[in-house]
């Protein structure tokens, strides 16, 4: 986890950008618990976690806004693909009714809810591009927000507990979440 938050904003950046695209990530919500450690360091003041935010945010709307232009120009047949159909209708059915809604309302959606099939539905199923970029993006300071403001008020004290209780454990855990992440992309990759 140092290596990750070594990286600081550039990383959480890419983190958050792969977690909003087609490329699936092996672990929901890394971006998430990214930002979370990030603002959870000592070191980390007030206005470098409105950094952090700012990074995570922009990751994932350039991601999301990748996930929407691939659902606009054929996301109706890679929806079938990879969700089932009666979370296929379910979507369909938000999309045409509410359009910015659905998308707002998908962006704020805590893990292990997928992320994808939401963006994906709103290209192929028409939502605007400048209404989907503001509702996403206005979630997404929401969310990101709220995680850096939870990081900064409670993180200290559970990263204490970490390194008292799980010190020894922290490098298997590294390597482990590493891997998976490796994977993950290299299945992303193929699948793309």
């Amino acid at each position: 986890m140092r290596w990750l938050v070594g990286l600081g904003g550039v990383g959480l950046f890419a983190v958050s950008l792969i977690d909003s695209s087609m490329i699936p990530l092996p672990v929901p919500g890394t971006t998430d618990l990214l930002l979370l450690f990030l603002t959870a360091q000592r070191y980390t003041s007030g206005k470098l976690a409105i950094s952090f935010i700012a990074w995570a945010v922009a990751g994932s709307v350039v991601g999301g806004y990748l996930t929407w232009e691939a659902g606009r120009k054929g996301g109706g047949a890679a929806l079938s693909k990879h969700a089932s159909p009666r979370f296929m209708e379910r979507i369909t059915r938000w999309a045409e009714k509410h359009g910015t809604l659905f998308v707002g309302v998908a962006a704020l959606l805590p893990p292990p809810i997928p992320l994808m099939p939401f963006l994906l539905a709103a290209g192929a199923f028409g939502v605007p591009r400048n209404q989907f970029l503001w509702s996403f993006g206005a979630a997404r300071v929401v969310r990101y927000g709220f995680l850096g403001w939870l990081g900064m008020t409670y993180g200290r004290h559970i990263v204490r507990v970490w390194r008292r209780t799980l010190a020894g454990w922290s490098a298997p855990i590294l390597y482990v979440y590493l891997g998976m992440v490796l994977i993950g992309l290299a299945y992303g990759l193929w699948k793309f």
